[in-house]
């Protein structure tokens, strides 16, 4: 079984699951084989810059890790390779919300961008989910420079690596109680998500409304995922 080839993903689709409700779900990103790999470095000490135990700080319970420049090339590569896919759509996404900023075509320009402004520290991450581990409903802003988009990567099965432990969103809209929602991922599969604003089309003209992510309790086994956040932290 061979990963997805990022130039043979509908990204029309994606765009449109995006516009209509803030995610959209890519399947087989990753082989089997690569998730266990990946998620194998969450034992090493070599690819990370710090370590986050979420109970200490309110997150949830659980833990993650962010890693350090250089980026493990597989992590490299899919930054690299999915942000040019992207970047329309968070084009898009700015103009029609009335926030000037535009990106640039390639990820190296973003980032050069995000460092041009203090943000040096890589944000990519693996987060582990033992039994009755969650993470509380957040949006990862890392400082000024913010890409609207971010991508999401199951690395475990679930049924056979973990019980529990489905990736949930809410979105608030103005006046209204939070709608949510459960993406289903199975191994491999990743979801593409607003980092914190997407645009609603209304009566009145477009407006923003707010997202969030997490992930609802662990019954049983392990759950490692991959974040891959274009924007880097100050």
């Amino acid at each position: 079984m061979s990963a997805r080839d990022p130039d043979g993903v509908d990204w029309a689709q994606v765009g449109s699951d995006l516009d209509a409700q803030g995610s959209a779900v890519i399947q087989g990103l990753l082989t089997p084989e690569q998730c266990r790999s990946l998620a194998a470095l969450y034992a090493e000490p070599k690819p990370f810059r710090s370590r986050v135990v979420m109970e200490r700080h309110g997150f949830g319970r659980g833990e993650y890790k962010y890693f350090d420049y250089p980026l493990p090339a597989r992590v490299a590569g899919l930054r690299e390779s999915i942000y040019p896919r992207l970047a329309p759509i968070a084009n898009r996404w700015n103009e029609a919300m009335g926030i000037d900023a535009r990106f640039p075509a390639q990820h190296a320009e973003f980032i050069a961008r995000c460092h041009a402004a203090g943000q040096l520290r890589p944000t990519p991450l693996l987060l582990q989910y033992g039994p009755d581990d969650y993470n509380c409903l957040h949006q990862d802003l890392y400082g000024e420079q913010v890409f609207p988009l971010q991508l999401v990567l199951l690395l475990s099965e679930p049924g056979r690596d973990f019980t529990g432990g489905e990736f949930v969103m809410t979105e608030q809209r103005p006046r209204m109680q939070s709608r949510p929602m459960v993406l289903p991922l199975n191994q491999g599969d990743g979801a593409v998500i607003a980092v914190h604003q997407r645009p609603v089309q209304g009566t009145r003209g477009v407006y923003r409304v707010n997202l969030r992510h997490g992930v609802s309790r662990v019954c049983s086994g392990r759950r490692h995922t991959l974040g891959i956040v274009f924007h880097d932290a100050t």
